[in-house]
């Protein structure tokens, strides 16, 4: 499957974002999404997963209550709607795929599929 992120820019803090990620190539229902970020300086974290269906999503504490992850398998795209942005949200922002015979996990591992980056910057 190819993943394609785009949504990222240039925001206030206190602002919103929502970042997109469009799938082709490979049943979009085989596959359970996850957005990752990584700042200058900094190894990759996690952000935020959910599961083929959209049933189940996990988060990373740090975005809790703001960012929301969703999917919408007609559009093969997982949306990531950030709100009440931080300067500390600045990253590039990535989605990746697992085989749904993977567990859906909150954290960065090897992932089947990788999509390319889209860059977020929030100013304070």
């Amino acid at each position: 499957v190819q993943l394609q992120a785009s949504g990222g820019g240039l925001v206030q803090a206190g602002g919103s974002l929502r970042l997109s990620c469009a799938a082709s190539g490979r049943t979009f229902t085989a596959y359970h999404i996850s957005w990752l970020r990584q700042a200058p300086g900094k190894e990759r974290e996690f952000v935020a997963a959910i599961n083929w269906s959209g049933a189940t999503s996990y988060y990373a504490d740090s975005v809790k209550g703001r960012f929301t992850i969703s999917r919408d398998n007609a559009k093969n795209t997982v949306y990531l709607q950030m709100n009440s942005l931080k300067a500390e949200d600045t990253a590039v922002y990535y989605c990746a795929a697992d085989i749904v015979t993977r567990p859906l996990r909150p954290a960065v591992h090897d992932y089947d599929y990788w999509g390319q980056g889209t860059q977020v910057t929030v100013s304070s």
